[in-house]
């Protein structure tokens, strides 16, 4: 991120839309944190019921994640949607 896209990016979710979080917890994400650094690296950090890919998979069938995803993509290095460029941090 540009420094004020980190900040606006922050700010967005800040104030997550309520449907989007309640879309969240239906499909079995909690305790979600974001972590950011001002060299534009972000980090999701989130309790799950089942695995990344089922709770994305759930996600996926929700319309505002799709809304919430094109709105946030503007934040990505490659334009693309956050769900589609995010990857799953292996603990070693």
């Amino acid at each position: 991120f540009a420094t004020d896209d980190l900040k606006q990016y922050t700010k967005d979710h800040e104030n997550v839309w309520p449907e989007m979080q309640e879309a969240l917890q239906r499909c079995g994400w909690w305790n979600y944190s974001l972590f950011c650094h001002d060299n534009g690296i972000a980090l999701g950090w989130f309790d799950a019921e089942d695995s990344l890919q089922d709770c994305c998979a759930r996600m996926g069938k929700e319309p505002v994640n799709s809304r919430w995803q094109e709105a946030m993509k503007k934040y990505t290095a490659e334009n693309v949607r956050p769900d589609e460029a995010m990857g799953e941090l292996i603990p070693t």
